[in-house]
């Protein structure tokens, strides 16, 4: 597969578990046996511009053919960056969304292997890899062309049954938020609806069962990676909602885990998101309504007699998800009451199914502190 592409392979990693399970000195004497010469990065955080700049200048004059990531969403948008930029002088920073003097990129790279061996961000199917600055002035957005969509996605249950119980949780539920929040976006369509549906029902029936005892059945591991999957294909295609746009915001200015993140903020942004459709008297809020109404069914695995009580167990369910998988709180990761005023003034979502005031955004995160 890889070298099909070439001689010259960089592969990008993460700094333990392929080493642990002996998988990484495999791949390195299966490229010796290709005749291949493979260079390393190794990568411990969410990619950096910094991180992304020193690879690039590292790398670009040894004449890379292919760029391969076997790892977390943070793995794999290293690579995916890198690759953007090995054709590239500029900074990456240049061509970040949102930033100043934007530059849009002109979709050259060098081809790109994704191999995610956590199931959370679908970032091997879609078409932006997320660069953060943390600190203040920091930001998290993103480097995006329809090109940087991986050439070759390669998902394998068994490269994830020694992810750890608590990485499981937080990934699963950042593919949980994806999700859900593409299936009520505004931007959503048939399609997509159909993309995020598929992914919850396989997503909620081995959820719990791969935070547990059921992390070693590669059955289980294969529905949370469809999901993730699933997740990756509607966000692409349909945007995403508050949760991400806290992750965003949140996420410049704290170094907190994104799918930390979102698994601790989708439960209290779900039932306000309901609360305030609830409240609303425009009909365009059923679909919406109804929509959560249907994730309830899924992820509770009970059928409900009306849209509010499926809405009332979507909403039990996160809940009780919250609790039993003991995410952490706000507080954990620096962040105070003093900090939400200043968060929620940056905090944008344009693809969320209802407007939310500054009032609203603030009792989320102050009811995860």
């Amino acid at each position: 597969m890889c070298s099909s592409y070439g001689k010259k392979i960089l592969l990008v990693t993460g700094q333990s578990v392929l080493q642990r399970s002996g998988r990484l000195e495999q791949l390195f004497d299966e490229f010796r046996r290709l005749g291949m010469h493979c260079t390393h990065l190794a990568v411990d955080r969410e990619p950096s511009p910094e991180l992304i700049d020193r690879s690039v200048g590292e790398y670009r004059e040894l004449g890379i053919d292919v760029v391969a990531s076997v790892g977390g969403g943070s793995v794999l948008d290293a690579g995916k960056a890198v690759s953007a930029m090995l054709r590239h002088q500029h900074s990456v920073e240049r061509f970040i969304e949102g930033q100043t003097g934007f530059m849009v990129h002109d979709g050259r790279k060098v081809p790109f292997i994704a191999v995610p061996t956590t199931s959370g961000t679908g970032s091997e199917v879609t078409n932006n890899a997320v660069i953060s600055r943390v600190g203040p002035g920091g930001y998290k957005r993103s480097l995006r062309h329809p090109a940087f969509v991986p050439d070759i996605a390669l998902l394998d249950p068994e490269l994830m049954v020694s992810v750890s119980p608590e990485l499981t949780a937080a990934s699963g539920m950042d593919a949980c938020t994806q999700l859900l929040e593409a299936a009520l976006s505004p931007l959503a369509s048939p399609y997509t609806d159909a993309v995020a549906f598929s992914g919850l029902e396989r997503f909620s029936r081995s959820f719990i069962a791969a935070c547990g005892d059921g992390a070693s059945d590669l059955s289980v591991r294969a529905d949370i990676a469809y999901g993730a999957l699933m997740s990756g294909i509607a966000l692409v295609n349909a945007g995403l909602g508050i949760v991400h746009g806290f992750a965003s915001s949140v996420g410049g200015l704290f170094d907190i885990p994104h799918g930390t993140l979102c698994a601790t903020l989708l439960a209290e942004a779900t039932r306000e998101n309901i609360r305030q459709l609830e409240l609303t008297s425009d009909a365009a809020a059923q679909p919406a309504l109804w929509k959560f109404a249907k994730a309830g069914e899924l992820l509770s695995g009970r059928p409900s007699a009306t849209v509010h009580d499926g809405c009332r167990q979507l909403i039990d369910t996160l809940f009780e998800w919250q609790e039993s998988l003991r995410f952490p709180r706000l507080g954990a990761y620096g962040i105070r009451a003093e900090h939400l005023d200043a968060i929620v003034a940056i905090t944008r979502s344009k693809t969320n199914p209802v407007p939310l005031d500054p009032a609203s955004l603030k009792y989320i995160l102050t009811s995860r502190l």
